[in-house]
């Protein structure tokens, strides 16, 4: 099995645990990230999207393991994912006050989570030098 392969499964992991969590225990989980869930639509966005979304994100990252063929396009889609995250938090950063532990914890796994992927993307997708 290739380390592509081997790290998409554990990104896919690590979502899957994440977004079962955020769906089974959103109060707990909500509060650690600083986020008030409101009765009703505060509590049904937080269980879609941080525990439907997660899974489904879970879910694609393992796809590899059953269809090898796979593997560019889902590396394509955790790099596209996590640039576009890492963007966005940079972005949070300088727009809102009171930023506590866990989000910088979690913007520290998502540059490396990126990093990763687009270094795993360069390396195995890139044009080879003649030998």
């Amino acid at each position: 099995m290739s380390a592509t392969r081997i790290f998409l499964a554990i990104i896919g992991a690590a979502y899957l645990s994440l977004g079962a969590w955020c769906a089974s225990l959103p109060g707990t989980t909500s509060q650690s990230v600083g986020f008030n869930l409101e009765k009703g639509s505060g509590q049904s966005e937080f269980f879609v999207v941080y525990g439907g979304v997660e899974l489904a994100w879970g879910l694609i990252f393992l796809l590899p393991l059953l269809m090898p063929e796979a593997t560019r396009p889902m590396l394509i889609a955790c790099v596209a994912i996590h640039a576009i995250s890492v963007v966005f938090r940079a972005i949070s950063f300088f727009l809102y006050s009171g930023i506590g532990n866990t989000t910088y914890v979690l913007a520290g796994v998502e540059w490396v989570i990126f990093l990763a992927s687009a270094a795993f993307l360069f390396a195995l997708y890139s044009p080879q030098k003649a030998t």
